[in-house]
C-alpha cells in the first residue's frame, strides 16, 4: 500500500499591493548602516544590516518566499541582541533606536510570514494579535537557522544522489516492498546486553538505559553500508523515571528534532509534572541521529538534512528502536499500560508506531510533522528543486519513496478514539497543513492553538489534549 494521496484545501491570500511593514525593517538596516562607527560597531551591524535590508527589499518587490521571512525575523532577532554590546561599545542612542527598531521588524517579520501563507480548510486561522506575531517570528529566526545549517547537496553530489533515489525506488518496488510494508518492516525482539545507571533530575532518580538497537538496515538498499557504519548510532539509550513498586501506566515521550539531550527533553516532558506530580511513569527514548547517538557536530545532523535518502534509513530505524524500547518495557513489566506523546518529529514517529502497535492505550501527535517531503521541498532552494527534477528527483517522487516510513501509508491500529491532535495557528516550522493531513487520515480532529511551533510549552492547549487523552484512558 502506498502513501494515500490526501490533499488539503487551501485558498491563498494575494499580499497588500504595498508592504508598509517593510518600512520598519527598511529603517532599521538604516540606523545600523549609519548610526556608527569603528571596528566594534560594524561587527554588530553586520549582520542585522545585511539580513533587514534584504528583507526589506524583496518585500517591496513583492517576492513572497519563505527564506525572505526567515531573512527578516533572523535580521529582527540578531539586530535586538547585537544592539546591547553595540550599546556598551560606544554606540548610545544609535544602538538603543536600532535595537528598537529590529525589536519591531522581528514582530512584523511573524505578521508578515503569516499574512503569506494560504488559509487551510480547516485550520483555525492566526489572530492578529503582537503576541501571537512573536511566536511566529521566533519560529522564523530558528528556521533560519535551520536551512543555513543544513547540508543540502549539490553538483556532482546532489546529482549521485538523485541517481541513488530512482534506484532506491526500483529496488523498494522490485521486493514488493512499496506494496507490503509489513514485509519492509521487521518486528524487534526485547534487546539482550541491557545496561543500567541511576541519574538524578530535581530531587528525582531515574535510569539511564543503554543496549544495542540491533537495527541492520536492508543490504538491497542504496546507502545502507554507510547507515550501519554510524557507530554512536548503533546503542539506543532511554531515560525512564519509574515509581518503584507502584502499577502506574507508562507516557512514551518522544522528542522533536535535534533534541535528545536531558536539557532539552526534560524541559518539553517535565519529570517534575508528569512523572512527579502527576504520578506517570516515563520512558523517555532517543530517536536516531540525536543526543548521544549523534554523528555529526550537532544533534539530528543526517536526519532531515544531508543526503535526503538518509530519512529512510532514519525512519526505518526509529520505528524499530521505538518497538524495540516498547519490547524492553514489556519484557520487564507485566501488561504495561502505554500511551504515547510525540512532538514534532516526534509526533511523526508517534502516529509511525500507531501504525505498528496496536495495544497502545492512546497516542498525542503534537505539532506532527506528516509529510516530510513537502515540508523540506518547500525550504528547497529553487535552483537545487530545479536541478533534482532534471535529474528525476520530483517531490512527488521523493513522497513516493518516503510511502515506506509514512504514517500516512497505513492506518492506525489503536481505534479512532484514542487517537488524538493537537497543533499551532500560528506555526512556521511545521505549517498546518501537516497536522491536517495526519488528522484526515485519521479521521480525527485538530485541537488548534493561537501559538507557534516553538510556544507549545506555554499554551494550555496543548496541556488540555494530553489531559484529555489521559482521562479517556481512565489513566485518572
Amino acid at each position: 500500500m502506498t502513501a494515500v494521496a490526501y490533499t488539503i484545501g487551501r485558498r491563498h491570500r494575494p499580499p497588500p499591493a504595498r508592504q508598509p511593514r517593510a518600512l520598519v525593517a527598511l529603517s532599521a538596516a538604516l540606523v545600523w548602516a549609519l548610526g556608527g562607527t569603528g571596528w566594534a560597531w560594524w561587527i554588530c551591524a553586520a549582520l542585522p544590516l545585511a539580513y533587514l535590508l534584504a528583507a526589506a527589499t524583496a518585500l517591496f518587490g513583492k517576492i513572497h518566499d519563505v527564506r525572505v521571512h526567515q531573512l527578516h525575523a533572523a535580521g529582527g532577532a540578531l539586530g535586538t541582541v547585537l544592539a546591547i554590546p553595540a550599546l556598551l561599545s560606544g554606540g548610545s542612542w544609535a544602538a538603543l533606536v536600532a535595537g528598537a527598531l529590529s525589536a519591531w521588524a522581528f514582530v512584523m517579520a511573524g505578521r508578515v510570514a503569516l499574512n503569506s501563507e494560504p488559509l487551510y480548510e480547516g485550520a483555525e486561522a492566526p489572530e492578529a494579535r503582537p503576541l501571537v506575531d512573536m511566536k511566529a517570528a521566533i519560529d522564523e529566526a530558528l528556521i533560519a537557522y535551520f536551512v543555513g545549517v543544513a547540508k543540502i547537496p549539490s553538483g556532482p553530489g546532489a546529482e549521485a544522489m538523485c541517481l541513488e533515489g530512482l534506484r532506491l525506488e526500483t529496488v523498494l518496488k522490485e521486493h514488493g516492498w512499496s506494496s507490503d510494508l509489513a514485509s519492509y518492516h521487521h518486528t524487534p525482539s526485547a534487546p539482550e546486553a541491557v545496561t543500567s545507571e541511576v541519574k538524578r533530575y530535581k530531587g528525582m532518580s531515574y535510569e539511564r538505559v543503554s543496549y544495542p538497537s540491533g537495527f541492520v538496515p536492508r543490504a538491497e538498499l542504496p546507502g545502507a553500508a554507510a547507515w550501519a557504519a554510524l557507530v554512536p548510532n548503533q546503542r539506543s539509550v532511554l531515560r525512564v523515571f519509574r515509581h518503584v513498586g507502584a502499577d502506574r501506566p507508562w507516557l512514551f515521550c518522544i522528542h522533536g528534532y535535534r533534541m535528545g539531550d536531558n536539557w532539552l527533553d526534560f524541559g518539553l516532558f517535565p519529570p517534575e509534572v508528569l512523572h512527579k506530580k502527576l504520578g506517570f511513569n516515563l520512558l523517555m527514548p532517543t530517536l536516531p541521529l540525536h543526543g548521544p547517538r549523534k554523528v555529526g557536530s550537532k544533534s539530528g545532523d543526517q536526519y532531515l538534512d544531508g543526503d535526503l535518502l538518509d530519512l529512510v534509513h532514519a525512519q526505518t530505524q526509529a520505528l524499530w528502536d521505538l518497538r524495540r524500547a516498547l519490547a524492553w518495557l514489556r519484557d520487564r513489566e507485566v501488561a504495561p499500560r502505554v500511551g504515547v506523546y510525540g512532538v514534532s518529529l516526534g509526533g511523526y514517529n508517534a502516529a509511525l508506531l500507531a501504525t505498528a502497535e496496536a495495544e497502545l492505550e492512546f497516542v498525542v501527535g503534537g505539532v506532527p510533522l506528516s509529510d516530510p517531503a513537502g515540508v523540506l521541498w518547500r525550504h528547497l532552494p529553487h535552483l537545487h528543486e530545479q536541478f533534482y527534477a532534471q535529474h528525476g528527483l520530483t517531490e512527488a517522487r521523493y513522497r513516493s519513496i518516503l510511502s515506506v516510513v509514512s504514517p500516512l501509508s497505513r492506518p492506525a491500529l489503536p481505534p479512532r478514539e484514542r487517537l488524538h491532535l493537537f497543533a499551532a495557528a500560528a506555526d512556521r516550522i511545521v505549517p498546518p497543513d501537516q497536522p491536517l493531513l495526519l488528522g484526515k487520515h485519521w479521521q480525527v480532529p485538530v485541537r488548534w492553538y493561537q501559538g507557534s511551533h516553538l510556544s507549545i510549552r506555554h499554551e494550555r492547549a496543548t496541556r488540555a489534549a494530553l489531559k484529555d487523552a489521559i482521562n479517556r484512558a481512565g489513566w485518572r
